[in-house]
């Protein structure tokens, strides 16, 4: 995708009447056709367009292990952790700062949750934390990436793999990122990615599950459709038995078939986005009132979902941006603060910058000058 001036994006522009937003859905241009043409066929279900989405998705992102489409997040961080073999009262090490969806299956689940701190740098897992929180009763250890930042891997498989306990990567928000030029999800045990409305490659809803064991594919598909193999019941020798307690958590062909039309423009997407990125961290790199949550470290290559910034007196700064009709938000929270987990620990690395993270816009319908008038505004102060 070419853009020829700081004032052009080739993806339909925000009304000037909105103000710049901070999320706005990225529709793919052929997602009617592909949708219509599901709603006139036969299947609109699961069916055929889940089953060409899920190998062509494994194929774009060089994932080495198989991919089982499912409904909505929960669903698949919840088929990871049952197929990790965590069980009622296992104790799962988590991140404390991430969208809820993280956790909230462990407590279905039963398990005993044991939440780490957040780098105050990067506000992804405390590495330090994670050391000396682990244990010989750790069943796992979950890793979010925030905004598309890649957590410091090499660290939290070393220490996963000193304690003999697979890494569950909760990558929702780090579609198409890498880690020393290796795609997020394509080396740890199991692997999560969102199509959630404001994602990158967006379904409406729906998400991904890979993992590295092609021997849990067969478990993972009956786990999806209520503990029945369906590939077998289709052919019509199936025998009614249900063995295992499943879920019904399938994607559906309405969903794949916005996906498939997510997968033709995905490279346009994302270049797009780091594009918008790059010139937040060039405009606001060294502005005295401004921290940028990233350590820029080149093993990285974040897949720029989010960008946000430390900043003292946050509401103060929210309100100014408000009065340029700029939107800005926390967008995610601390898990430790929901009454359902009942953590009373103190994180001292999430207690420094609570009242200061801020995310500001990035999605399709900005453009470079969009960015470089948010920047203007924040370096006048507030």
């Amino acid at each position: 995708m070419s853009l020829p001036s700081q004032h052009k994006s080739d993806f339909p522009l925000m009304h000037e009447s909105e103000g710049i937003v901070l999320f706005y859905p990225h529709v793919p241009r052929k997602a009617k056709e592909y949708v219509s043409e599901t709603l006139d066929s036969r299947w609109i279900g699961q069916g055929p367009r889940v089953d060409r989405f899920e190998p062509a998705f494994r194929s774009k992102f060089s994932l080495a292990g198989p991919c089982v489409a499912v409904g909505a997040g929960t669903d698949a961080l919840h088929l990871a952790y049952l197929l990790a073999g965590i069980g009622p009262g296992d104790e799962v090490l988590t991140p404390l700062f991430t969208c809820a969806a993280t956790n909230i299956p462990l407590l279905h689940i039963g398990a005993a949750i044991k939440f780490v701190d957040a780098d105050p740098r990067t506000l992804n897992i405390s590495i330090p934390d994670l050391k000396t929180k682990i244990s010989e009763r750790t069943k796992a250890i979950v890793c979010v990436h925030y905004g598309g930042l890649p957590c410091d891997l090499d660290a939290i498989r070393a220490v996963a793999s000193e304690y003999g306990v697979p890494v569950i990567e909760d990558a929702a928000q780090a579609l198409g990122g890498s880690y020393d030029g290796v795609p997020i999800g394509a080396a740890s045990d199991f692997a999560i990615f969102s199509f959630q409305a404001i994602k990158h490659l967006t379904t409406g809803h729906a998400r991904m599950l890979t993992f590295g064991n092609p021997q849990l594919e067969a478990k993972a598909r009956r786990l999806r459709w209520f503990g029945i193999d369906r590939v077998r019941k289709q052919k019509g020798i199936w025998e009614n038995d249900i063995v295992e307690v499943g879920f019904k958590y399938e994607m559906t062909d309405i969903e794949a078939a916005i996906g498939l039309a997510g997968l033709e423009e995905f490279e346009e997407i994302i270049a797009f986005r780091r594009s918008l990125y790059r010139r937040y961290v060039e405009n606001l790199k060294g502005v005295a009132h401004v921290t940028i949550v990233d350590d820029l470290d080149p093993l990285k290559a974040h897949a720029a979902w989010l960008f946000s910034i430390l900043v003292e007196r946050r509401m103060d700064c929210q309100l100014k941006l408000r009065s340029r009709r700029i939107e800005s938000g926390q967008v995610h929270f601390r898990n430790d603060r929901y009454s359902i987990f009942g953590c009373t620990e103190e994180f001292p690395g999430m207690d420094s910058i609570d009242d200061n993270y801020l995310v500001l816009p990035l999605h399709t319908r900005m453009t470079l000058a969009d960015v470089d008038f948010i920047c203007d505004v924040l370096k006048e102060g507030w």
